[in-house]
């Protein structure tokens, strides 16, 4: 049932009619127009500002960051990120483009790479980062058949690649790439889902005692490829 439908059978059972014009133009003014917020200092700054920011700001919330100069720089600091951890080398891996085809794996031919949705038995997860915000030290990563929900979720070990080039200063410059992509306008939707992850999943909720991987990973480690800046 569209939108339509739906909000027309609404009006119906409240026995209300079609909204004035003047108030339809403005809902759809407002749906098409994405008014921003007030943009906080701490999300403002020059592309090298907002990266360092970013980086201090997943340290400050309990994640763990590798930065590497390119693609063929990932599956070192995956493999090197493991062994430090006393992690298995077997991972379940997104099958997005950019890690599938763009990525080297080869050179590191210990690791075993199951490619799609994440299990319940995975202890180690790889996801593509959409966006990270600088703000909080936040990656945004929202549901795709490339980007499967259960990868952010099952493993005890998150590790996100992201681009520097993806690091944006407040979330609402994230919110307008994604809506950029799909363009509800012409015909597209947004995702189901948009995570918005900051730091490994964590709870204080009995006896204000800090317990690490409440809810999801009780590990988020990113490995930052340091292309070029966002335009």
């Amino acid at each position: 049932m569209s939108r339509d439908a739906i909000l027309g059978a609404i009006r119906r059972g409240l026995k209300r009619g079609p909204l004035p014009e003047d108030q339809a133009f403005a809902l759809r003014a407002r749906l098409v127009g994405h008014p921003r917020h007030l943009t906080p200092a701490r999300s403002i700054g020059t592309h090298a500002e907002l990266v360092s920011r970013f980086v201090a700001n997943v340290e400050k919330e309990f994640g763990t960051l590798t930065r590497v100069p390119d693609l063929a720089g990932v599956p070192g600091a995956v493999a090197d990120y493991l062994a430090a951890q006393n992690l298995p080398t077997d991972f379940a891996m997104s099958p997005h483009p950019e890690l599938t085809q763009d990525i080297p794996w080869h050179l590191r031919p210990m690791l075993q790479i199951r490619v799609g949705r994440a299990a319940a038995s995975d202890l180690v997860c790889v996801q593509q980062g959409y966006a990270g915000i600088a703000e909080t030290g936040t990656l945004m990563l929202p549901s795709a058949p490339e980007r499967p929900t259960t990868i952010n979720l099952l493993g005890d070990t998150a590790i996100v690649v992201l681009r520097a080039s993806r690091i944006v200063g407040p979330y609402e410059d994230a919110w307008a790439w994604l809506r950029q992509r799909v363009d509800p306008v012409s015909g597209g939707f947004m995702p189901r889902n948009v995570m918005l992850v900051t730091g490994p999943s964590r709870s204080a909720d009995i006896e204000s005692v800090l317990e690490l991987g409440a809810h999801g990973p009780r590990r988020l480690h990113i490995v930052l490829v340091e292309d070029a800046p966002a335009p």
